[in-house]
């Protein structure tokens, strides 16, 4: 009996000192990590101050703990201190910095509780299992979920040996936003993979939210007010586009086809709304010379990338296979609706369709861009590979004045 207590004893102040010593080390590592960054000028990482201050202040809850009680009770004492710090510290940008608090929200969710873990099962000695893991943001999250969706649409198409173009809308439209999605994050994930580079990388998203971040992380506000921002930079291109078909005029041999080109074209200055005969009856002139997708000028063709948010900062060739290849994109797309059918599109999707396609919806209504993607697909469907010029000058033509149109 005498040595079982005598053992007993020599366990609990073994146990004491194992845990004292543990939360010394991790002390150190936070210390450590508060010398390095405390002069950094980003209002996120004073948190980091919060959590320093909670550590010590939980040291002294190791002395008051049995064997049995100091595993778990260090780390619960250690994790509520660090929601109550974190708490506070988001009290206060929520009401000092009301705009970046927006951003911090929607980028750093998911951080403190990945946070807590780490620490709590630092204290009971499972640390290993988590050494090298990243800590996953809500956006790039919400864009992993998009991958393994992609994922499985495409192991769907090999076991089923589905075509592309044969695929349903949203999962073609679907492969389509995760790939630019993918090129966009791409660069911002590897500028972020140096220790520490992520705070350098949170700030130049702060100041660039638009040009850095992909659509997870912009919020409802800022998806409308960034997509109007794009539409206006593309809009910059739409009367020297128009102006390009009727310098092009000049050359057309056709009487015919050349006073029909000048009159689509005066329409469309004057502020009218064509209709699709007027555009189906001069698209022999986009399937070959002037103005055929490998015979326009160089000019011309710079001019219809930012329609598609391409960089026209590319040799000539070369923007006429993209411009190609994004336009046959669309015509499937186009397809997929129709086999669908407008009227299955919800709001949002409606929306998204019709500002892929040059339009912007900011101020329509659903009725109104059901009523446009409706006309656009009674064009498009009837188009031929050969005439992917066409369908690009139409996301001008048939945009540009539709919602000047008197309405009834």
């Amino acid at each position: 009996m005498i040595l079982k207590i005598m053992l007993h004893h020599e366990l609990y102040k073994w146990s004491h000192w194992k845990y004292f010593s543990l939360s010394v080390l991790l002390l150190v590592v936070v210390q450590k990590v508060h010398q390095e960054i405390q002069y950094m000028p980003c209002p996120v990482i004073t948190s980091h101050k919060f959590m320093y201050v909670c550590m010590c202040s939980s040291l002294w809850f190791v002395r008051h703990y049995s064997p049995s009680q100091a595993r778990h009770g260090i780390g619960r004492s250690v994790v509520s201190g660090l929601k109550w710090a974190n708490e506070k510290y988001e009290r206060f940008l929520q009401r000092r910095f009301p705009r970046f608090y927006a951003l911090y929200h929607t980028f750093m969710r998911g951080q403190n509780e990945y946070m807590f873990k780490i620490i709590t099962e630092f204290l009971t000695g499972q640390m290993c299992y988590h050494i090298g893991f990243m800590i996953f943001y809500k956006g790039f999250r919400l864009l992993f979920q998009d991958g393994k969706k992609v994922r499985r649409i495409v192991v769907c198409m090999l076991s089923e040996k589905t075509d592309y173009q044969n695929l349903h809308y949203r999962d073609m439209e679907k492969i389509r936003q995760v790939r630019r999605d993918l090129i966009k994050a791409i660069p911002l994930v590897i500028l972020s993979i140096p220790p520490f580079a992520n705070y350098v990388v949170f700030i130049l998203m702060y100041l660039y939210p638009r040009q850095l971040l992909i659509r997870h992380f912009w919020t409802p506000q800022q998806l409308v007010e960034f997509q109007g921002v794009y539409h206006t930079q593309r809009a910059q291109h739409h009367w020297a586009i128009v102006k390009g078909l009727e310098s092009t005029s000049t050359s057309v041999q056709d009487s015919r086809l050349k006073s029909r080109l000048m009159e689509l074209c005066s329409k469309v200055r004057s502020g009218v709304h064509p209709v699709v005969s007027d555009v189906h009856a001069v698209r022999t002139l986009f399937s070959g010379p002037p103005l055929g997708i490998r015979k326009m000028y160089a000019d011309q063709t710079r001019h219809l990338c930012p329609l598609l948010f391409l960089t026209p900062r590319l040799p000539a060739f070369w923007i006429r296979r993209r411009l190609k290849s994004h336009a046959l994109e669309l015509m499937q797309l186009d397809r997929a609706i129709v086999r669908l059918g407008v009227h299955q599109l919800n709001d949002a999707e409606l929306r998204e369709a019709c500002y892929t396609r040059g339009l912007n919806p900011d101020r329509l209504s659903p009725g109104q861009c059901r009523e446009w993607l409706t006309q656009w697909l009674q064009f498009s469907t009837h188009l031929k590979e050969s005439e992917t010029s066409l369908y690009l000058h139409c996301m001008v033509l048939l945009t540009v004045n539709y919602t000047k149109q008197p309405r009834h």
